[in-house]
């Protein structure tokens, strides 16, 4: 009798949590409701909801046999900037707060999925990588449980990050290239994620790090160009070259002065672009 004391909880716990009475259902039920929605747009054919929107009297509607599913071609990294996994999950839930990403990645090494990896979600927000100014419909968001400030790195939550990583990489084709901090695409806003083990990304094929023979820039060497080519927007280059710091260099970010040692830096990653 006293082992089915134990068993008899987790067992009402599960069907409790199949009845959707579990401690997200509400969420849950949200997120039903929206990706019925969509899928519904998705279904519709003819397409009648998007051609009669087009101010003609002449049109028609003929369907092609070769089309498929829109893929993420990015996937930016964020820190979350709060205290727990659990408060990052309740933020995501928040109407008012209007923010998300696919995947939320504990320091212990959990890894939440919020959102559909084909679906859109709101984690970059405004800026620009490249001519890409909309990275929301163009990438995964994975948040990091740290707060930005003191947290380090444990190495559970690097390890399930790097095999996340891999999934997305194999999964969807990202090029090495697209693999990108908040920051970089948002310079003038974001400084996320900050101290961050980026090297060992690289290493394993997600991002680029500089080589450890560092040449001397050539004569002429432009700075700006070089930000550019690598995919910063360097309308506001202060802005620009601390986020590349921040990424690269990991000292001195919060000036916009680029040392001997840092042009050799950005001239080697530069270089891994052309």
């Amino acid at each position: 009798m006293k082992r089915l004391y134990y068993v008899l909880p987790a067992a009402a716990m599960l069907i409790l949590s199949a009845c959707g009475g579990g401690k997200y259902a509400a969420t849950e039920k949200v997120y039903k409701k929206k990706a019925k929605e969509f899928s519904g747009v998705y279904k519709e054919a003819p397409v009648t909801g998007q051609l009669e929107k087009i101010a003609t009297p002449d049109k028609e509607w003929i369907a092609s046999i070769n089309f498929g599913i829109r893929k993420p071609n990015y996937v930016m990294i964020h820190h979350t900037a709060q205290d727990s996994l659990g408060q990052t999950v309740k933020t995501f839930h928040s109407v008012k707060a209007g923010v998300s990403s696919h995947y939320v990645i504990g320091r212990n090494g959990k890894v939440v999925q919020m959102v559909n990896d084909l679906y859109r979600g709101h984690h970059a927000g405004a800026g620009r990588w490249g001519n890409d100014t909309d990275l929301n419909s163009s990438s995964i968001g994975i948040e990091l449980d740290n707060n930005g400030t003191t947290d380090p790195w444990p190495a559970a939550q690097v390890d399930a990050l790097v095999a996340l990583l891999q999934y997305l990489k194999d999964t969807y084709k990202i090029p090495q290239a697209n693999f990108i901090g908040h920051m970089d695409y948002a310079p003038t806003r974001k400084n996320d994620p900050s101290r961050f083990p980026w090297k060992v990304l690289a290493d394993k094929g997600f991002g680029y790090w500089y080589d450890d023979y560092l040449e001397a820039p050539p004569v002429g060497f432009d700075p700006r160009l070089a930000l550019r080519v690598i995919g910063y927007d360097v309308k506001n280059l202060d802005a620009a070259i601390k986020a590349f710091k921040i990424h690269y260099i990991q000292k001195n970010t919060n000036t916009a002065t680029l040392e001997e040692q840092d042009l050799k830096i950005l001239y080697s990653i530069f270089k891994k672009y052309l």
